[in-house]
């Protein structure tokens, strides 16, 4: 596997009260299977979608208790060096640098509006065997309450270059190396589409073959549809919460609506 480039999405995990209970839902909306519970590394279990390892659950550490939440781990040559950029611009490092096995390197951090996320400096462990196909990630997006910070942070440490769309009706920009690599998105969250007690968060999206059926049996095993399921240039899509709290999305690339938009 070739080597990402810093600032790539490599990798998604969720820490999960009852990981049994998660690896039942997700095996249902997602078609995951699971390796068995590495008890060398705190029950940490990576998911599978056709063979190809895609994310994990573990559950949380002493003193890690707490609504859970899926993270997306950017990829880093030298996660020391991000750490330090990362205080430098404003962010906090939650967790320092800390080796797992052979397989890498990793950190959590928070940008300076409280958008938590992982780095991951590879080494055995490359990241994501498979994306963009049915139960794989397929897109991310920041939801902040402070756009501008954002904007200016991620790129500072990651040499994302930002890219803004052109619609009036909604604050939306995307952080990228180019028109033909976009990495992640950036959607600002108004005060009257998102209540107070929902914190800035990262919206990872896994690929479905579709989207409606997908939320049905996600709400059919215990989960809550937030938004959607709609159609959009990119994909229907729809936000689920699971039964434990964690928010992410499906989407099915395959149904598509509309041109695509401009960016500037």
């Amino acid at each position: 596997m070739a080597e990402a480039r810093e600032g790539t999405p490599v990798w998604a995990d969720a820490m999960f009260a009852d990981v049994e209970a998660a690896r039942t839902f997700y095996a249902g909306v997602l078609g995951w299977t699971f390796a068995e519970p590495s008890a060398e590394y705190g029950g940490y279990t990576q998911a599978y979608a056709d063979g190809k390892a895609v994310a994990a659950v573990v559950p949380p550490m002493p003193g890690q208790e707490g609504p859970s939440q899926w993270c997306l781990y950017l990829s880093s040559p030298d996660a020391a060096a991000t750490a330090e950029r990362i205080r430098q611009h404003g962010g906090t490092v939650l967790m320092e640098p800390m080796r797992v096995g052979d397989f890498g390197t990793m950190c959590l951090a928070q940008d300076p509006g409280g958008v938590t996320f992982g780095v991951w400096q590879a080494e055995r462990h490359r990241g994501f065997e498979a994306t963009a196909v049915p139960g794989a990630y397929c897109w991310a997006e920041v939801f902040t309450r402070e756009p501008a910070a954002a904007d200016a942070f991620f790129p500072a440490v990651f040499g994302y270059g930002v890219r803004q769309m052109a619609d009036e009706q909604m604050d939306f920009a995307v952080y990228g190396f180019g028109e033909d690599r976009p990495e992640i998105g950036r959607m600002t969250m108004r005060a009257g589409d998102f209540p107070p007690e929902i914190p800035a968060y990262i919206q990872v999206y896994f690929a479905v073959p579709d989207c409606d059926r997908a939320v049905a049996m996600a709400q059919e095993m215990g989960g809550r549809l937030l938004f959607g399921p709609m159609n959009s240039p990119f994909g229907r899509f729809a936000a689920v919460l699971d039964p434990q709290g964690a928010a992410f999305a499906v989407i099915d690339v395959g149904t598509t609506e509309g041109g695509m938009p401009a960016f500037s």
